[in-house]
C-alpha cells in the first residue's frame, strides 16, 4: 500500500520553504514518510505517493506558473488520490483575509484552475524589504502602503502563525 506523501513546493524568498521544512519535520516525527521537492527539480512519479501536498507562494498577486502547469497537466491524478494545496501570502497577515474561503489569491487561484483538492488552507508569509532586489521592495512597499501594511525599507517582519501550521501538519497525518 501506499504510504508516503509529497509536498511540491514553489517559494520565491524561502518562506514557503521553511513551512515545508516544518511539516515534513513533523510529519517524520510521527514516521510518515515524507519526500519533499521544489516544482523546480520534481521530475517524479506521482503514483508512487498516496498523498500529494502542493505549497505555492504569491509574487505580484499570483502563483508560481509552473505550479499552475503542474496542476493542470496532473489534475486527474491528484483528484484520485488525497491532495492538499495551501497558499502563503501577506494579504493572510490579516485575520479577515486567513482563511482560504476569504483569501483573495486563493478565491482568485480556484476560479482560474479546475481543481478540487482534499484540502486547502492559507497561511502568512514573511515581509523582509532588506533580501529583496530594489525593485522588488519598491513594488512591495507600495503593495503594503496600498494595503496599510509596513513600508519601513528595513521592515522584517514573520506573519506566519506557526501554531496554525502545525494545525495543518496533524490534519496531513490524519487524512
Amino acid at each position: 500500500m501506499q504510504t508516503n506523501l509529497l509536498i511540491i513546493y514553489s517559494s520565491v524568498d524561502g518562506q514557503t520553504l521553511k513551512i515545508c521544512n516544518a511539516l515534513t519535520k513533523q510529519l517524520e516525527e510521527h514516521q510518515q514518510p515524507v519526500d519533499l521537492f521544489s516544482i523546480d527539480t520534481f521530475q517524479g512519479d506521482l503514483s508512487a505517493y498516496s498523498k500529494i501536498v502542493i505549497g505555492s507562494s504569491i509574487r505580484y498577486g499570483v502563483h508560481n506558473k509552473k505550479i499552475i502547469e503542474f496542476i493542470k497537466s496532473h489534475k486527474e491524478e491528484l483528484e484520485s488520490k488525497t491532495s492538499v494545496f495551501f497558499s502563503v501570502n501577506l494579504v493572510a497577515r490579516k485575520p479577515e483575509k486567513s482563511a482560504p474561503e476569504t483569501n483573495t489569491y486563493v478565491v482568485k487561484f480556484f476560479k482560474t484552475i479546475d481543481w478540487k483538492p482534499t484540502l486547502v488552507e492559507v497561511f502568512a508569509g514573511k515581509i523582509d524589504y532588506k533580501k529583496y532586489s530594489f525593485f522588488d521592495r519598491i513594488m512591495i512597499q507600495l503593495i503594503m502602503w496600498m494595503t496599510h501594511g509596513p513600508t519601513n525599507r528595513d521592515a522584517e517582519i514573520e506573519y506566519t502563525k506557526w501554531d496554525r501550521v502545525h494545525a495543518f501538519g496533524e490534519k496531513l497525518r490524519t487524512l
